[in-house]
């Protein structure tokens, strides 16, 4: 892989991890086209999602700060309350509705949101994990999902206005978001346009939906980079592999930031329709290519 094909596929995981065309998809379809290998595996694409990662906390680092506070909080008070259930020490109500105390701020039922939607992802997707790592070694399947991504945006467009923020989200909303994420694990369904659709669906107002998707996708990408670490060290990596990986990485973080902001302006504006456009021809020329070429 050369210097330019790095910039290339950072410059693509950058803008299409956010914007709703699925960067998975098309990081096959340019591979598939250009030829390009890779010695690590997926390696070099979790470090392109890592570098967009990076653009997330940019963007969101108070929510995210205040989620972890959060999060430790609860995993505090839980702590006490087991301590005092055994001990004897609480209510015959605290008792048999232990989980009260702890679910009680909007940012505390916000963590809690998220990990029901990651547990959904995780039990729905790690199963297939196989399979979903080769269904981008041709170009059909990509072609076929970014079909499906075009009309799952054409929809986005046609969904009412929501009123939902996290203190009025329910976790039956938390599973169906998982449960699109999950399915948005295939190369050409965008886990962006999907799950922030799904969150329209479920009546989130379009500011909390595009934070909730982009925060969300957090554990699954942190989960993909610990997983590759073992095989890191398994692989032969030349100092040139190095130097491009990491300048694919970086540019997928700076091109990533741009497009977060510029997502924020498109779902208030409600304009998927030229991406939906886009995703169709995208796929459509992808499907016609793995026939005749």
């Amino acid at each position: 892989m050369s210097l330019l094909q790095a910039i290339l596929m950072g410059i693509i995981q950058g803008a299409t991890e956010f914007l709703p065309v699925s960067s998975s998809g098309h990081l096959a379809i340019f591979k598939n086209i250009f030829g390009v290998e890779t010695d690590t595996g997926i390696l070099f694409d979790i470090l392109l999602h890592f570098g967009t990662l990076v653009a997330i906390f940019i963007v969101y680092w108070a929510d995210i700060k205040k989620l972890v506070i959060e999060g430790l909080k609860i995993v505090g008070d839980c702590c006490v309350n087991l301590v005092n259930f055994i001990k004897n020490k609480t209510s015959k109500e605290e008792q048999i509705y232990p989980y009260r105390k702890i679910v009680c701020t909007a940012y505390r039922k916000f963590v809690m949101l998220i990990l029901v939607s990651t547990l959904t992802t995780t039990v729905i997707a790690v199963p297939f994990d196989k399979a979903i790592g080769h269904a981008g070694d041709t170009l059909l399947i990509p072609g076929i999902c970014l079909c499906i991504t075009s009309v799952i945006l054409y929809f986005a467009d046609r969904l009412p206005v929501g009123k939902k923020s996290a203190a009025k989200a329910t976790y039956r909303n938390a599973i169906f978001v998982g449960l699109v994420q999950a399915v948005a694990t295939l190369p050409g369904i965008s886990r962006s346009g999907s799950t922030i659709t799904a969150g329209l669906a479920c009546g989130y107002t379009r500011k909390f939906t595009v934070k909730y998707s982009f925060i969300m996708s957090i554990p699954a990408v942190l989960g993909a980079v610990i997983l590759e670490i073992p095989d890191l060290f398994k692989s032969s990596i030349s100092g040139t592999d190095v130097v491009n990986y990491i300048v694919g990485m970086v540019v997928a973080g700076v091109v990533g930031y741009l497009c977060i902001k510029f997502m924020l302006y498109t779902v208030k504006k409600k304009n998927f329709k030229g991406f939906s456009i886009y995703c169709m021809i995208a796929g459509i020329v992808s499907v016609i290519w793995y026939f005749v070429a």
